[in-house]
């Protein structure tokens, strides 16, 4: 499959995430809130078509806001298709942008990480996440990547629900969040 230019490939993946991702219902998100609908970004995060999109339109959103950076990841195991569709669409435009996984606790076995893949120490890093509702995952993300020693840039997520993750994570963190959608764009509420 060939890449789309960005305004295509960002069209094609709001029409995906509407038709396949947002169920409507009673549901009660992780951060222990009830919402009337629930977007299940895993049902196009590992999409055959619609991951290819996410990596391109998270790299065009990074770039078009001077974002630099290394590496990508966050919180399992919703960050995680999003670090690597982001890493397989950097590396289709000739960059290379590793990908990495934070556990929501440090392992007590093993190398006894709490950030796994290629290191972060010393590297520019963007917090990636399929969608916020608290900002909860991105600032569990940002302290064990901050303690492995990586320089968050940023927090970037596929879709914004407009509940006060953006707010929270700028104040907290001083680094700047990034969305490419809103929940408006998904005719939600």
């Amino acid at each position: 499959m060939t890449s789309l230019d960005a305004a295509s490939a960002r069209a094609r993946l709001l029409e995906l995430i509407k038709e396949l991702a947002v169920v409507r219902g009673k549901v009660i998100l992780s951060s222990g809130k009830e919402a009337d609908y629930y977007v299940d970004l895993r049902r196009i995060t590992l999409h055959h078509e619609a991951s290819r999109l996410v990596g391109q339109v998270m790299l065009q959103l990074l770039d078009d806001a001077g974002i630099e950076f290394e590496t990508a990841g966050g919180l399992t195991m919703g960050a995680d298709p999003v670090g690597t569709a982001l890493m397989h669409a950097a590396g289709d435009a000739g960059r290379t942008i590793d990908a990495f996984v934070v556990r929501k606790a440090q392992k007590s076995y093993g190398m006894g990480r709490q950030v796994e893949g290629p290191g972060v120490d010393g590297r520019d890093v963007v917090v990636l996440e399929d969608t916020s509702t608290t900002g909860g995952s991105a600032l569990t993300a940002i302290e064990g990547v901050r303690h492995a020693g990586g320089n968050v840039k940023a927090v970037a997520v596929i879709v914004d629900r407009n509940t006060g993750a953006k707010e929270k994570i700028e104040a907290e963190t001083g680094v700047p969040y990034l969305f490419a959608f809103s929940k408006d764009e998904l005719g939600l509420d």
